[in-house]
């Protein structure tokens, strides 16, 4: 049986509140339909920068760039972010923010981001879209089918997901060897700014979906694990209005308990809208 479409909308779900008797201080509340085992690191980077946005509370300050070292579990329900705004210029501000549950113990999360203004410059792109299945004739990923992590998951439960790059690797019949692995996304509620432009801050989410790459490359008979980030880098580099993006990722090393990967993520037209890496931890997976 399919479940049923997620009505989720990642901007209300990751909403913050301005604590009035506490500069810098912000709350949130994060359902756990943005879950895997726990939710999804990119979605509480999304919600470190909306309090980081509140904070500077300028529209003419846009992402570009932020890194998030993801320091002790952080389960849904309430969230306090603190932030602290490092530098503001006219052109550019540096910011940071910590994250931590207010239910359970811990460090959570510390965010360095930075916004800027759109200035005059060179406009190049010199990467090109990797060879992918188009979406019309790229397979539906959200299928119950044994093993498949798209319905076992709720994060997965907020998109239109496709198979653009590499195997289902739940199905028999494949082979590894290739550390690429790629996927269509469109949210199932679409998250546009009022000039109908996607959010940038519905970027982070989708990036932190590397391990499928290295689960392509390890092939059908390997140990399956679960990778938590340690860390999380997301480059912003243009905008668009378009809902399909090609998210695909690419597994540089693993060794020691430890892989490297990153991600590059495209419009259906041929946009690249982000680019990240990251760093994850490799553990065995408990038997059910």
């Amino acid at each position: 049986m399919r479940y049923n479409r997620s009505v989720a909308d990642l901007r209300s779900d990751t909403a913050v509140t301005r604590l009035d008797a506490a500069p810098g201080w912000y709350t949130a509340h994060l359902p756990d339909r943005w879950n895997f085992v726990t939710p999804s690191g990119g979605v509480l980077m999304t919600v470190a920068m909306r309090a980081m946005q509140a904070e500077l509370d300028d529209s003419g300050l846009r992402p570009v760039g932020a890194h998030t070292v993801f320091c002790s579990p952080v389960p849904h329900g309430p969230l306090e972010v603190r932030v602290e705004v490092l530098r503001r210029g006219n052109a550019a501000a540096q910011v940071r923010a910590a994250l931590s549950s207010t239910a359970v113990p811990g460090p959570g999360l510390e965010v360095t981001a930075t916004f800027a203004r759109d200035r005059t410059g060179p406009d190049v792109l010199a990467a090109a879209p990797p060879p992918a299945r188009p979406v019309d004739a790229a397979p539906d990923l959200r299928v119950d089918e044994p093993g498949n992590p798209h319905e076992r998951y709720a994060f997965f439960r907020n998109f239109d997901v496709r198979l653009a790059i590499g195997d289902a690797w739940w199905r028999p019949g494949w082979t590894g060897g290739t550390a690429r692995h790629g996927r269509w996304y469109r949210y199932l509620t679409p998250q546009c700014d009022r000039d109908g432009l996607l959010d940038p801050l519905a970027l982070p989410p989708i990036a932190d979906t590397m391990p499928s790459s290295l689960v392509q490359y390890l092939g059908p008979d390997a140990e399956r694990f679960h990778a938590p980030s340690l860390d999380l880098t997301v480059h912003f580099v243009d905008d668009t209005a378009r809902q399909w993006l090609l998210v695909s990722t690419y597994c540089r090393r693993a060794r020691a308990g430890y892989a490297t990967a990153e991600a590059e993520i495209w419009t259906d037209d041929g946009r690249l809208v982000a680019f990240a890496t990251q760093t994850m931890m490799l553990r065995r997976r408990r038997a059910p």
